[in-house]
């Protein structure tokens, strides 16, 4: 990957603006939610949402949660129940994140949802992310500023010393409060509780008038399927050839591909276009499909992670 040279930004307005200026752009900063740091980009933008993969070495690209600054920004990405309102009337600026079905032409990225239909939103409260949120001017998607499986940062110089020559900026807003994840609530046909986290379930329950279902009486979270993101037609890896009857997704210099992840071998490229080509394959009516090896390395590995689940066994 190409080293960025990250710059440490205060949380006074020049520091917060500049931050909202390399976001917009389609960079990658990092700033303190109400309990650690999270790695940010433009949600709407494919190439800026793989640099988070790219920037963790995130093994997996599983559904991202969306920050926005109030509640009529979330109103614009996502369909609202009456219930799923109350909540963020109730709870919002806070640790709470909705997953709500994601409205058409909303332009979030595939990669931020992982090509599910529904998305995670949330209102954070802490005031650096929620000034960070009104100079960016753009929904902003992001885990935690940590390398994938190592400790979450609740200080900047901890996002330094796991991401520096790998993002753009962090916003040092100094020490975060330690706390618990947010709570996430989906399912608003039946409310469901995907996570326990900072909003007890039994405030979100007073709120609802109802009790939540456990989330394994109700949905499969996602990911949790084996064939999960798979297209209609069958799936072939490491395909070195193209047999008859079979759609080519090439990869690099391959001739015959009908459509291409990176023709140039690129795998922040690749990534960016993963659900955008497996939705075009279905458009095709591919009923066998062919994929060019990807290198096992970098973001590889989070690409050969999902076209597996697409090339597993369909129950």
């Amino acid at each position: 990957m190409t080293l960025l040279n990250t710059t440490v930004l205060s949380s006074q307005p020049d520091g917060i603006a500049r931050a909202g200026q390399i976001l917009a752009s389609g960079g990658l900063v990092s700033f303190p939610t109400e309990t650690v740091y999270g790695l940010f980009a433009d949600a709407r933008n494919d190439q800026a949402v793989a640099g988070i993969y790219q920037a963790k070495g995130r093994p997996s690209f599983n559904p991202l949660i969306v920050h926005v600054p109030d509640l009529a920004a979330a109103e614009a990405l996502v369909d609202f129940t009456p219930a799923a309102r109350a909540l963020a009337q109730a709870f919002w600026p806070g640790a709470l994140t909705l997953v709500l079905p994601l409205r058409a032409g909303a332009g979030i990225s595939k990669l931020v949802t992982a090509g599910l239909d529904t998305l995670a939103v949330r209102v954070p409260s802490h005031p650096v992310a929620r000034d960070v949120l009104l100079a960016a001017g753009v929904p902003l998607a992001g885990p935690s500023a940590n390398p994938s499986g190592r400790i979450s940062p609740t200080k900047a110089e901890h996002v330094i010393a796991g991401l520096s020559g790998r993002i753009d900026a962090v916003v040092d807003g100094g020490a975060c409060g330690v706390g618990v994840e947010s709570t996430i609530v989906g399912g608003f046909g039946v409310p469901v509780l995907l996570r326990a986290g900072g909003i007890p379930s039994e405030d979100i329950e007073a709120v609802l008038g109802q009790p939540l279902a456990a989330a394994g009486d109700a949905i499969v979270a996602p990911g949790q399927m084996t064939s999960h993101y798979a297209p209609t037609g069958s799936v072939r890896l490491n395909a070195k050839t193209v047999l008859p009857g079979e759609t080519l997704l090439g990869f690099g210099p391959v001739e015959g591909a009908s459509l291409t992840l990176s023709a140039s071998g690129d795998l922040v490229e690749a990534a960016a276009n993963l659900f955008d080509c497996l939705h075009a394959l279905d458009r095709l009516g591919a009923e066998r499909i062919a994929v060019s090896p990807i290198p096992m390395m970098g973001l590889g590995l989070a690409i050969n992670d999902r076209l597996a689940r697409a090339a597993a066994p369909r129950d």
